[in-house]
């Protein structure tokens, strides 16, 4: 990995003080940040190849917290959660190897465009997830749907998880990085929770499922088993430091207490609970708690978006919206839910999430000389800028992005791939699997 520098930018650090260097220089050497401060004090070393950031802002690289990565966008829709899970059921049930690369290679090309460095995947046929996420560069949590319950064949299997952690847990340099995978509470049995639980201790790895996305899904659960999600999920034994739930809309007072004092962390998906009518998540409580709360987009089937910049925006505008509170989730502390908060979910804080001596350089440099971010201003508190990026940035803004300190990203085009031969690929896999839904669709309707 060469050595380089980039100058003159309005660099957002997002470290502990929410240091902000309206003219800043950030060093990178082998891969990890080396220097950064203001441009007039800090010295670039001859050899280094100098970018000049002027009119761009330098952020730590996005992280999404929860995705499912899929090849179905726009086809499950005006469907609340319950009605929505059997389509997309079908999605697996009809799910190969090679679809699942596709899909893969498809969403994790849009995240890196879109400026997103890390992704939490929870998907099928991980290893080929793996394989897409080599060709592009860009760092992955690999999360298997694991469901073990009678009916539930067409997900992964506990014997699957097992072997992936041992196949490709800490690959690629350490960006492909594997977690224990639980669907869901219908889907998996009590032994499948405390097998994670004990192997999580043994592998050293985070555990990674679904709690309380939808009112409905509650009384469900608290009818079938006897007790909410939340308590079904501490019963066995699963809640900790190196556990990620995704959703936890519909969490009470005291079970965000429980949350925080066990170091659980949350993947908020602002945009999919609301599109799927699940809700919105007491996220103010939870940071109030002390919950390391993160942002997840949930992948394209229920979201139809894999950016963001747009999460960003909508988690702070339905606090705002739905508590008629306009202070709610400022944008300092949505920037940090995207950045340093999300990498402290997924156990990566002391690599990533921020601009800080040496951390790995995943960085993302934004162009600001664009209509949507016109006027610029920008201090030491971040001026207008700081709204902006939360508000106002979007895909189109991302110029460059790096991964341990490789170009993944250069004027919107990908460094690594043939991007419109992925994109090729893509549609035609997807229409096939659009079409093996179809038809598996019709198998079973005639077969009732």
């Amino acid at each position: 990995m060469s050595s380089f520098a980039i100058c003159n930018a309005a660099i957002f650090t997002v470290d502990p003080p929410n240091r902000v260097i309206p003219d800043g220089t950030l060093v990178v050497e082998d891969g990890t940040i080396v220097r950064v401060g203001d441009s007039r004090e800090i010295t670039v070393p001859g050899d280094c190849e100098v970018i000049d950031g002027k009119g761009c802002a330098l952020l730590p690289g996005l992280i999404d917290c929860h995705s499912h990565s899929s090849l179905m966008r726009g086809v499950t829709e005006n469907m609340p959660l319950m009605e929505w899970l059997p389509w997309y059921q079908l999605e697996h049930r009809a799910m190969t190897e090679e679809f699942a690369y596709h899909s893969a290679r498809l969403c994790y090309l849009e995240a890196l465009q879109s400026g997103t460095t890390c992704v939490m995947d929870m998907f099928r046929y991980m290893d080929r997830c793996a394989d897409a996420a080599g060709e592009l560069g860009l760092r992955v949590q690999l999360a298997p749907y694991v469901a073990d319950r009678p009916g539930k064949d067409f997900f992964s299997t506990r014997e699957e998880n097992r072997r992936l952690i041992r196949s490709h847990h800490e690959t690629r340099s350490g960006r492909i990085r594997v977690w224990l995978g639980l669907e869901h509470l219908f889907y998996c049995t009590e032994d499948a929770y405390r097998e994670a639980a004990a192997l999580s201790r043994e592998y050293g790895v985070g555990i990674h499922t679904h709690c309380s996305e939808q009112k409905e899904e509650e009384w469900a659960v608290t009818a079938e088993l006897g007790r909410r999600s939340l308590a079904m999920l501490d019963h066995y034994g699963i809640l900790g430091e190196r556990t990620l739930l995704a959703h936890c809309v519909w969490l009470n007072s005291d079970e965000i207490a429980r949350v925080a004092d066990t170091g659980t962390s949350i993947a908020h998906c602002p945009v999919s609970n609301a599109k799927l009518a699940s809700g919105v998540a007491p996220v103010p409580e939870m940071l109030a708690a002390g919950v390391t709360v993160g942002l997840g987009t949930d992948g394209p089937v229920c979201n139809n978006s894999l950016t963001l910049f747009e999460e960003m925006k909508f988690a702070s505008l339905i606090q705002k919206a739905t508590r008629l509170d306009a202070t709610a989730l400022p944008a300092d502390q949505i920037l940090r839910m995207a950045t340093i908060n999300g990498a402290k979910a997924l156990g990566l804080d002391h690599e990533i999430g921020s601009l800080e001596v040496g951390k790995k350089a995943d960085l993302l440099l934004l162009d600001l000389a664009k209509a949507n971010l016109t006027p610029v201003s920008v201090n030491e508190h971040g001026g207008n800028l700081l709204w902006n990026l939360v508000f106002a940035a979007t895909s189109a803004n991302v110029a460059v992005v790096w991964v341990d300190g490789r170009r993944l990203i250069d004027n919107g085009y990908a460094t690594t791939v043939p991007q419109q031969l992925v994109i090729a690929e893509a549609q035609q896999q997807g229409l096939a699997l659009h079409e093996a839904c179809r038809q598996l669709s019709h198998t079973r309707t005639s077969m009732v």
